[in-house]
Formats: C-alpha cells, structure tokens, sequence
C-alpha cells in the first residue's frame, strides 16, 4: 500500500436515524463559537476557551480547505428534525502505510446525554472501516472525561496506555488516555450487533 492517497472528502456525507454529517459550512460559525466559547465544553479539550467569533470562521475555513486535499476530515452533526447544529467530528492523522488515523469530536454541551455523539461515531467509523479500509482507529482524550471514555468503550474501543502529564492547556496540566480500534473487532462487533437484532 502507497504511504499516501488522495481522498476528495469535500462531497462526503454520512446519515443516521437522526443525523445528517457533512462538511462544516461558514453558517456554522456562531454554533461552533458558542460550542467552543464554553468554559464546561473546554474542560477536556487541547485548548484554551475561545474568545473570538473569528477563531470559528478560520477554523471552519482551515477545515473547507483542507477536504478536497483530504488532509483530514471534518464533519458537522446536524439535526434532522430541525437542521439544528449539534458538534462537530473528525477524522485525522492519517498514516496510509499502516491504514490508521485518529478521531476526534465535540458537542455542544445542550445536547450532552442524548445518545447523539455515539450515533455520529457509529457513522464515521463505519466510514473508516467498511469505505476507507483503515486497519485502525485511534483517539486520545483525558482520562478525567470519563463520559468520554464510556463512550468509545461501548463503541469498541479499548485503552491501550496512558501518557503522563502530556498536555498543558491555559496552564493546566493533564494526561492523556489513548484508546484504539481494530478494523476486525468493529466488524466482529457489527456482526454481532445483526444477529442479535434478527433474533
């Protein structure tokens, strides 16, 4: 396998039973502000709370840019029902050699709770195995989020290790909790997931 492929994401667009993914848009950038402007959003996150509406245009745009060249992936999670903004998920890091990226995703702390951000990852992994053919899939949070690890438990993924002290964000220092997923275990866990539904 070549150490690098061109993927155009600029046309991707995922659905679920209540979801809609596609590319971030520039009407976005008030949601995604509001998002990453929160104080509570930004307690786990790689960075410090936004404090300018600006940061979310150049972002939204870094993102726009970065889709034909299939630098990494961007995807909005809107609402069906009501085309509502909801968060955000990524795709990131690829290392075609070894079919692997890294995921990453936020949402809008109204919408925590609801079952959302596990319908968008059951999504874009399913993306990532069954399209991409990614051999896996790997995300890096702080072990303190533990709803965070919850979720990407129950979507498969396992903890592999734990970095210490690995970030420093508005000078707070935190560790990093790296999880990963194998292409076979997800599939194993989607055939499972089908024979357990036709019973």
């Amino acid at each position: 396998m070549q150490e690098f492929q061109q993927h155009d994401f600029s046309q991707l667009r995922l659905s679920t039973t209540r979801l809609e993914l596609r590319p971030m848009q520039m009407d976005d950038a008030d949601a995604l502000f509001g998002m990453c402007a929160d104080a509570e959003f930004v307690r786990y996150w790689s960075e410090p709370a936004w404090q300018h509406r600006e940061q979310a245009e150049r972002r939204i745009q870094r993102d726009l840019d970065a889709l034909p060249r299939g630098d990494y992936l961007c995807l909005a999670i809107v609402r069906k029902q009501d085309g509502v903004w909801l968060g955000n998920c990524s795709l990131f890091s690829f290392l075609w050699k070894c079919r692997r990226a890294e995921i990453g995703y936020g949402l809008a702390r109204p919408y925590w709770g609801q079952g959302y951000m596990q319908e968008a990852l059951q999504a874009l992994l399913a993306y990532c195995f069954e399209h991409l053919q990614l051999h896996r899939v790997e995300a890096d949070i702080d072990p303190a989020n533990r709803a965070s690890g919850q979720s990407l438990k129950r979507l498969g993924f396992a903890q592999e290790g734990l970095l210490r002290e690995r970030w420093i964000v508005d000078g707070q220092v935190s560790d990093s909790a790296l999880f990963g997923l194998l292409q076979r275990d997800w599939l194993a866990l989607q055939t499972s997931a089908a024979q357990h539904a036709s019973v």
